[in-house]
């Protein structure tokens, strides 16, 4: 029986916060006391048209609340709780919602339609609630029922269809759900809520299509109601059917062949004069067509003859008129669209448009641009100019370096001179394509840039000139400098050619990370990322000393962050924004001179002073800088070796605070992996801290809240450990091998359909093995028996993966490596075992018949294993 609670639920929204704090603690009181009544009342009070505007609003709110939540165990818990309450009571929910579709006030029908179709997400995939797709479509095929119903109707299909799986309904619920749908954007039948409800429906129902779109009677009818949707008179409702336009063009990309004329010409009049929503979604239409044919052609395999799926080259057909048509709108800027990012207009999304028709056809599309970018380049209107620069710069992916190459050659010079152009917008766009030429032109590591010894210097000059320019220019100059010194990596003798000038682009890049004209730390963090490559990619031969000088500037900085006056919680974040920054800095500085045994003195002697500044950054408590210093702690501790014990006691509780930090994951990965960096580090010398941390490693691996990302480095670092410590890990055997066991299990019953799945599956899988192998060679020489009882299950395990064509090369190569590592390690005590094996012999052969050299390499050691243990 339900409760009156419109009172509480009012009062919860009242100005007083007395009032407000006392009505939310009775509401949680009754929720506590008794859920299914309490979510029968809400359902009511939702339902009732007598009841206030503001009380049914909650009501709505609070029970969509209670069956969904983003966070994935927070969701399990609430699907757990509705499917624990009475049958009876659910049914009265139920009917309350489906009465509310008919409600006279519009947001109490909005919120039951959502509601709907959370309960139908729990229900329908378990076979439950199967009259409630039936119910629905009694509202759409009864003449006399109103407008509003059938409009709400509408809206709680399209969230059904979105909640649920196509596999959840079958055929004949699908067409009947079509034929409502695609009746219900009737021009003659239905007024403009109706049918823009309908169209939105349409919209999230087209994933169940499928049998649908293969039958061309049924297809014609239902292309034929959207492209008649896409000219209705509203806005809204045109914008809707373009939406499904798009999803069309993805889904059935295969059999859109007959529609294609109408398509150019309906997308081609949205373009060029309709509303800028529906243009955005005309222009879309055809971004999904070119990636529907880029996929395509990344699947077709030349040298098999194999051409993969069909490919109907819609673009290559339309390019004549599709390019012009992208080429206009250009020239639709708005006045401020530089100063943000976020903004999306009709300019950038046909940039971005003829990016990927660049793509898609290669060189056929350069004398298709080249006109249009000559005849606006030297206009006195900014926008030609601007338009023109975009357009060069959003083709220079996909033509070759063939095609392409005389003309930046020709005209490299001209963009850098336009770098002084007047307007802000023509330096913007200038400065991007500059860094798009450094990118994709420039790779004197693979013999062909086209930058010369001879025009470096005033390439480098224009850059640091305009890197003082207005920030938003100055970033786009930050990567254009990221490419650029990117270029020049592993470039043997071509690399020198860069050293001379980075003194002097490592201080502007400084200045222009102090640079508090900035706004927002956006320019500060792309002058450290670039800053980061400077340092990456420079020869550490010529550059050591110029390295060594910036530690200590680098070290200074971040010392003075400890300083900075905290009143706020904006302050606490630009603090911790400019901490995570330079502990970057500071963690590819490490990298470096840590990479030569000359240079990695300066790390050593510095070491106690930067170990020292990364603890006091974990004492500012921020969680993005504290997995920036767990990043830089782990390259210190691979730099400093054993010497890195004697930072344990005091790091110790840091380590501890990451592995227990399950909010943010990210933080707890990182934290995983320096663990990893610590073991190698010190060997044996880790022992004091191993308890704490396989105790904390194994309470992760038991959680529900920790996100399953963690897991997989969590199994990986079980194995450096084991290398570590080698005997000594004996005594965590009886735990970490049953979560081993336990995952391989996990790993054999996983989805593969999802490719989501299949990726983690992939990692987990690999990081099983990794643990595998490092235990097996920690205890080889001392205790290698430990092991002998989880044999069995290993090499089943093995198998199993050998039989998956879904596992990808990493996987491989780890299982292949433990094979032979517990050939290695237990000898003559597994020949029975691997007697009554018979697929591993197959196995090696598969992966000495690879490509990759590593691959053919351990199998070999792994069968020369083998055949010493079948020989014994």
């Amino acid at each position: 029986m339900a409760m009156e609670i419109t009172q509480f639920l009012l009062a919860a929204q009242s100005a007083d916060a007395k009032v407000r704090t006392e009505a939310e603690a009775s509401l949680r009181q009754f929720q506590e006391q008794n859920m299914p009544v309490f979510l029968l009342s809400l359902s009511v009070e939702l339902s009732n048209d007598d009841k206030p505007v503001e009380s049914r609003r909650l009501a709505g709110i609070v029970l969509k609340n209670s069956l969904d939540a983003k966070d994935a165990i927070r969701k399990e818990q609430l699907v757990q709780q509705w499917m624990a309450i009475d049958i009876s009571i659910k049914s009265q929910i139920k009917d309350s919602l489906l009465r509310t579709l008919g409600s006279s006030v519009p947001e109490a029908r909005h919120t039951a339609a959502q509601v709907i179709a959370k309960i139908a997400s729990i229900e329908i995939p378990r076979k439950q609630w199967p009259e409630l797709i039936g119910s629905l479509l009694n509202n759409m095929t009864q003449q006399d029922k109103p407008a509003a119903l059938k409009q709400a109707t509408l809206e709680a299909l399209g969230y059904v269809c979105e909640e649920i799986s196509h596999q959840d309904l079958v055929q004949d619920e699908v067409n009947a759900v079509l034929t409502a749908v695609v009746q219900g954007m009737n021009l003659a039948e239905h007024g403009p809520e109706v049918r823009l409800a309908a169209t939105k429906a349409l919209y999230n129902a087209l994933e169940f299509a499928q049998t649908n779109f293969e039958n061309e009677m049924e297809r014609n009818y239902i292309m034929k109601v959207v492209c008649d949707t896409a000219m209705s008179k509203e806005v809204e409702i045109r914008q809707a059917a373009f939406e499904c336009l798009v999803a069309i063009a993805s889904a059935y990309y295969e059999v859109l062949e007959p529609y294609m004329q109408t398509l150019f010409q309906l997308t081609s009049n949205a373009v060029k004069g309709d509303e800028e929503t529906v243009a955005l979604q005309a222009i879309e239409f055809w971004s999904s067509i070119c990636d529907e044919e880029i996929e395509l052609q990344e699947f077709e395999n030349p040298e098999s003859g194999d051409s993969g799926p069909p490919h109907s080259g819609f673009i290559e057909k339309a390019l004549p008129s599709l390019v012009p048509l992208l080429l206009e709108t250009l020239l639709k800027q708005e006045e401020d669209q530089d100063q943000d990012d976020t903004i999306w207009n009709i300019s950038m999304a046909g940039g971005t448009c003829l990016g990927l028709v660049a793509r898609t056809v290669g060189d056929a599309i350069v004398p298709l641009v080249m006109p249009f970018v000559e005849s606006n380049i030297l206009k006195p209107d900014w926008r030609c100019r601007e338009a023109a620069t975009y357009a060069f710069g959003s083709i220079l992916e996909g033509p070759t370096v063939e095609k392409l190459s005389p003309l930046v050659q020709a005209g490299l010079d001209f963009l850098l001179n336009c770098m002084k152009d007047g307007n802000n917008h023509v330096k913007d766009t200038t400065a991007w394509t500059l860094s798009r030429i450094f990118e994709l032109l420039h790779s004197p590591a693979s013999g062909f840039s086209i930058i010369s010894p001879e025009n470096l210097k005033r390439v480098v000059g224009v850059l640091l000139e305009s890197i003082k320019d207005a920030p938003n220019v100055a970033e786009k100059v930050c990567g254009a400098i990221y490419y650029l010194v990117q270029g020049y990596e592993d470039a043997g003798s071509s690399a020198s050619l860069l050293s001379p000038y980075l003194t002097d682009i490592i201080s502007c890049l400084i200045s222009t990370a102090d640079r508090t004209d900035g706004g927002d730390s956006k320019l500060r963090s792309s002058a450290y990322e670039t800053l980061n490559e400077v340092v990456r990619c420079s020869n550490i031969a010529e550059t050591s000393s110029i390295i060594s000088q910036l530690l200590p500037v680098i070290m200074n900085k971040l010392g003075q962050t400890m300083d900075i006056q905290i009143v706020s919680s904006d302050d606490r974040e630009k603090q911790g924004d400019l901490q995570a920054s330079l502990c970057g800095v500071l963690q590819v500085i490490i990298q470096k001179l840590s990479s030569t045994d000359e240079t990695k003195t300066i790390i050593l002697q510095a070491a106690d002073q930067i170990m020292l500044l990364f603890l006091k950054v974990f004492g500012c408590r921020s969680s993005t800088v504290h997995e920036e210093a767990m990043l830089a702690i782990g390259a210190l501790a691979y730099a400093t070796g054993s010497q890195f014990e004697k930072y344990m006691p005091e790091f110790y509780k840091y380590l501890e605070m990451g592995l227990q930090n399950f909010e943010e994951y990210q933080v707890c990965g990182i934290t995983v992996g320096v663990v990893g960096d610590i073991c190698r580090a010190l060997d044996d010398k880790v022992l004091p801290y191993c308890d704490g941390i396989m105790g904390l490693l194994l309470k992760d691996l038991a959680s529900s809240e920790l996100h399953r990302s963690v897991k997989p480095p969590i199994f990986s670092c079980f194995g450096d450990i084991a290398l570590a410590i080698g005997e000594h890990f004996e005594k965590y055997v009886p735990y970490a091998l049953p979560m081993m066991q336990g995952a391989a299990e996990i790993c054999a019953k996983m989805e593969t359909a999802d490719e989501e799945m299949v990726d983690y599956g992939n990692q987990l899988r690999r990081s099983i093995f990794e643990a595998y192998s490092g235990i097996l060679q920690g205890f080889k020489t001392v205790k290698p028996d430990v092991m002998l009882p989880y044999a069995q299950h290993l090499l089943k395990f093995i198998e199993l993966v050998s039989g998956d064509n879904q596992r990808d090369e990493s996987v491989t190569k780890a299982a292949v490596a433990v094979m032979g590592d517990l050939a290695d390690a237990l000898g003559s005590n597994i020949k029975l075992l691997l007697k009554d094996c018979l697929f591993y012999d197959e196995f090696l052969c598969e992966c000495l018949r690879s490509d990759d050299e590593q691959l053919k390499e351990t199998a070999g050691w792994t069968q020369g294993m083998i055949q010493r243990v079948m020989v014994l």
